[in-house]
């Protein structure tokens, strides 16, 4: 299986739009769209005070890192409309299927194709935090603002998402740690995601350290 250092390629998305509309795939995705919802009847992690960490972003990651973002894009929509029906709490915003969408876009681009390193799975964690920050602040402030100003949501949720993020982090690398090699041999995923590394960069120099002729 091909890997990509980067999505800005034509190969790439070629790639993600074939993997797309493969059945394993599609069949992949539905079983994460089924664990999201299962998930979301879990309690969640406790942080502090009221802040509390949601599992949900687990599978949407796991689909992300074996679909790619055009799957990711259709997984989103799906995933946002079966998840709130199934489990409805407040009124439906249909501006948070956006969000959804974006979000687990966004883990594509870092995920998919790539070598998975500690580095990108954060990486990958805080740009979806800080998505979450401005355009789900702007959902909110749009629908249940409450009088609140945007700037007065998006300092609320920045704050939240600051404490949420070394936690989901480590979910995140926790998770993928366990269920690369898996994943790979069935399959899902290049040799060069066959396992969670700490960083690209140092795993390269210790090889290039070993290649060394000169070393004894």
């Amino acid at each position: 299986m091909e890997i990509f250092k980067t999505p800005f390629s034509r190969a790439y998305w070629q790639c993600a739009l074939r993997d797309a509309k493969k059945l394993r795939t599609l069949v992949f995705s539905a079983l994460m769209v089924a664990a999201c919802v299962a998930l979301g009847y879990l309690r969640s992690v406790p942080v502090v005070n009221n802040i509390s960490v949601s599992w949900g972003f687990l599978a949407r990651a796991l689909c992300a890192l074996v679909g790619g973002p055009v799957n990711a894009l259709l997984f989103g929509f799906v995933e946002d409309t079966v998840g709130y029906f199934m489990n409805p709490q407040g009124g439906y915003n249909p501006f948070y299927i956006f969000t959804t969408m974006l979000g687990v876009f966004t883990y594509a681009l870092f995920l998919y194709r790539a070598e998975v390193t500690v580095q990108r799975v954060f990486l990958a964690k805080l740009a979806t935090n800080i998505q979450n920050v401005f355009i789900g602040g702007l959902g909110t402030y749009l629908w249940y603002s409450g009088g609140k100003g945007y700037w007065t949501i998006v300092a609320g949720s920045a704050l939240k998402n600051a404490i949420m993020l070394p936690v989901q982090a480590v979910m995140l690398a926790a998770l993928f740690a366990a269920l690369l090699p898996i994943l790979h041999r069935m399959g899902f995923l290049p040799d060069q995601a066959s396992r969670l590394r700490l960083w690209k960069r140092l795993e390269q120099k210790r090889k290039e350290e070993k290649s060394d002729p000169w070393e004894e």
